[in-house]
């Protein structure tokens, strides 16, 4: 057995004792990310470079310890949650730009680099970088790699994998590896799509090539009112059945819109029922025309108010009660439990009837933000976990809520990642043979069970008891046995 000060001596001889956290107090900012879910690792290493990193997994695979990447810790399915503890390899430190090719239209980046940091930079060269998950100013282009990230823009640009060119990683069994390269459509299988949205059980990414867009010549925002959801959901579909592909196509429930004016004065209804953003973009006069029909499509299918927002200013506060809704539910109770499904467009009235009576019938309120346009949903139940019981109910409804997007014909996820949170629903999807050919991918990389353990692929016994010892931990000390 190895003990914990053993552990904790190997990777400070890689990185340096300043850069490893081992003492319990540190630890439990790592348990957990975004969601529920939370394990206690035994320490936390911080590398600088790619070979850092190999390093670092050599020693985790020689002591058979649990390996577990995490970039900015803002996921939303447990993902970078230790859950067989071990090791969690941060890479807050790599957050190095290391190059911005504007005739090519194409940046090297290190993971940790923040998602609005790369944009900003970007846009110094009259490009921006599409995929904007909500987390934007937090969340890095690694772990947007790792869960294949979106955002309100992804509807016409798409995703983190149709903006990731190439890949250096180190594998899970410490190669280090280059995938794809500075252009699309490189030759041979694209084990770059592969390893994009493999959320950290493949390996961990060292370096990210990604292409950059020029900036739009013109952008317009439109905020349409509506006194109820039914409607609002109605007009998504009609507005892309009217031949157009918006930027973005976000809907906000009553319920979220109270909390998001309340907390952030962005100049929502805080009355209606709910409402919609639609952001168009492109050339003046193409804009100006869609603009017309988006309008025509929200009066047609009830919208009370139309607003329309042209200048930077005016559309950044709309965006800005978007992008911080989440935050503002604060304000309702001290916990929330943020869902991610897929459901068809034509489906989204009935889904979100159901889901609204889930919520009732286990009394809990739920918020509503989401990418109405793609059918990405989000229904955030709301709680208190110091509430005996509750976190167990609430799980419970967020099953069914997960339930009704398949049977709706829809997806686990649209951009959180399965992780954790969802791996034992994935039989839901898949058959045995759909899942036992994915793992076998895992050992083509070198995972033998140790990298990120518990994600994605339902693995059976001990997944479903997350260690829970940090009292015993802390009274044993830094020679613990790991």
């Amino acid at each position: 057995m190895t003990t914990r000060r053993e552990l904790v001596n190997a990777l400070a001889a890689i990185v340096g004792r300043e850069h490893v956290l081992y003492r319990t107090e540190d630890l439990v900012v790592y348990e957990l990310d975004g969601t529920i879910d939370r394990s206690l690792p035994h320490a936390v290493v911080f590398p600088n470079e790619a070979g850092e990193v190999r390093e670092i997994v050599a020693v985790c695979n020689s002591l058979r310890l649990p390996v577990t990447p995490r970039g900015a810790g803002t996921g939303l399915s447990g993902g970078a949650v230790p859950t067989r503890r071990g090791v969690v390899v941060a890479t807050a430190r790599m957050r190095r730009i290391l190059s911005v090719d504007a005739i090519e239209r194409v940046a090297v980046v290190e993971p940790g680099v923040p998602n609005i940091q790369l944009s900003e930079v970007a846009a110094e060269h009259g490009l921006f970088y599409a995929p904007d998950p909500s987390s934007q100013k937090a969340c890095t282009i690694g772990g947007n790699v790792a869960e294949n990230a979106g955002g309100p823009h992804c509807l016409a640009l798409g995703v983190t994998t149709n903006h990731v060119l190439g890949l250096e990683v180190v594998t899970a069994d410490g190669s280090l590896e280059w995938l794809g390269g500075r252009v699309p459509d490189a030759a041979g299988y694209d084990l770059r799509g592969l390893f994009v949205g493999s959320e950290g059980t493949l390996g961990i990414a060292t370096k990210i090539v990604v292409r950059l867009l020029p900036l739009p010549e013109t952008i317009v925002t439109l905020l349409a009112i509506y006194d109820d959801i039914e409607a609002a959901s109605e007009t998504v579909s009609a507005v892309i059945g009217a031949g157009m592909v918006p930027a973005a196509l976000e809907m906000i429930d009553k319920v979220t819109l109270q909390a998001a004016e309340a907390g952030l004065q962005c100049g929502y209804p805080p009355d209606a029922g709910a409402v919609l953003l639609i952001e168009l973009d492109g050339i003046a006069e193409v804009v100006g025309a869609q603009v017309e029909r988006a309008e025509a499509a929200c009066r047609d299918h009830g919208a009370t108010e139309i607003r329309k927002a042209t200048e930077p200013a005016e559309r950044e506060l709309l965006w800005k009660g978007r992008k911080g809704a989440i935050g503002a539910l604060g304000r309702i109770a001290p916990n929330y439990y943020l869902l991610d499904g897929v459901v068809p467009r034509s489906r989204l009235v009935e889904t979100m009837r159901k889901v609204a009576e889930i919520g009732e019938r286990y009394e809990f309120p739920v918020a509503n933000v989401f990418h109405a346009g793609d059918g990405n949903l989000h229904p955030s139940l709301l709680f208190d976990e110091r509430e005996p019981g509750a976190t167990a109910r609430v799980l419970e409804a967020g099953a069914e809520i997960m339930r009704a997007c398949v049977d709706a014909g829809g997806a686990l996820t649209g951009e959180h990642g399965v992780g954790f949170e969802k791996q034992r629903f994935m039989p839901w999807l898949y058959g045995e043979a759909d899942l036992e050919n994915m793992g076998r991918v895992r050992g083509v990389f070198g995972n033998t069970g140790d990298f990120n353990p518990c994600k994605i692929l339902p693995e059976g016994a001990g997944c479903g008891e997350m260690a829970q010892q940090t009292g015993a931990l802390a009274a044993a000390g830094p020679d613990a046995y790991v």
